[in-house]
């Protein structure tokens, strides 16, 4: 039995359903392509996977605008916020170490301090801190970036220090 689809100029006076005919002919024809070729999908689907684990495992551990909290508060963590001076200016987080990326490898030394603590990375969209936690890591840090960074924080409206 064949199913009935819309189409469109039907002129039956009726809104069509959330999905077009093209739309889900488009799918018929993914569907008929993924059990012709599983295959090909597997592959695919294992490339996919592979690549976001080797991305995720190159950015390192990061920790949600909640998680980042409780770990400021029960933990003793330190913020490093590497944006600009301009941009920590406009709003930070509480206590926030302000090094500014491009600065980050000569004033490592200022950071010696606090190599026995977690330090949570922030930068204004949490894609910058990738870099600057590897350069953390290998020099011993226990270095751990906020996903969604600033744009995350302050979405959730969250408490900013502004100067």
């Amino acid at each position: 039995m064949a199913v009935q689809l819309w189409r469109p100029g039907a002129g039956d006076g009726i809104l069509p359903p959330r999905f077009n005919y093209y739309q889900i002919e488009y799918m018929a024809q993914f569907i008929e392509f993924a059990t012709n070729h599983w295959w090909m999908v597997a592959i695919w689907l294992f490339f996919l996977i592979a690549l976001l684990w080797d991305n995720n495992r190159r950015n390192g551990p990061s920790v949600s605008t909640a998680e980042a909290v409780r770990m400021i508060n029960q933990e003793d963590a330190v913020v490093l916020d590497i944006r600009d001076k301009k941009d920590f200016a406009t709003g930070h987080l509480v206590d926030a170490v302000n090094i500014p990326y491009s600065s980050l490898a000569e004033r490592m030394g200022e950071l010696d301090p606090f190599k026995k603590r977690p330090l949570i990375l922030v930068c204004k969209t949490g894609q910058t801190v990738s870099m600057a936690g590897k350069m953390l890591r290998e020099k011993g840090f226990n270095a751990l970036r906020m996903s969604g960074g600033m744009m995350e924080w302050t979405n959730q409206k969250l408490p900013l220090v502004k100067k």
